[in-house]
């Protein structure tokens, strides 16, 4: 049996549409609106990802901000928008909070005492057409 190759085409974190090819068979538990793995590599994923990490350096108490070292696994659903689910290893950075720096810019600690990594798992909901982000889940431990 075959079972459908869904691809997320995201042309700007605005447009994006989802590429079905086999039809799924007629007992597939696959529906359309599941969640589907979406390629961490992906424009959309790397912005939702930020998004997940700025909603964590806001609510931390951590005198350094945080950074996405890597991103393990990445699903997105389609119900009213885009909602990513973000499997994402962050890192501490050498940029202070205080200093309001731009993520790109800021490296990851170099110093082994003050290193430190957290294993978060972030739900992104992106409706473009409302240039609206919501961060219903972010947890990180």
């Amino acid at each position: 049996s075959s079972y459908p190759f869904m691809t997320l085409i995201c042309f700007t974190l605005l447009f994006c549409v989802v590429s079905v090819k086999n039809a799924p068979p007629p007992h597939s538990t696959i529906r359309p609106g599941s969640p589907v793995p979406v390629n961490t590599n992906s424009p959309g994923v790397r912005k939702a990802t930020r998004f997940g990490v700025y909603r964590y350096n806001n609510s931390s108490n951590d005198l350094f901000l945080f950074k996405e070292s890597q991103i393990k696994k990445a699903m997105v659903q389609i119900v009213r928008g885009l909602k990513y689910m973000l499997h994402v290893e962050i890192k501490r950075t050498v940029c202070e909070k205080r200093d309001h720096s731009s993520l790109d810019s800021c490296h990851f600690q170099r110093e082994k005492n003050l290193q430190q990594m957290l294993r978060c798992y972030f739900e992104v909901w992106i409706t473009p057409w409302t240039h609206r982000v919501h961060i219903p889940v972010a947890h990180c431990q």
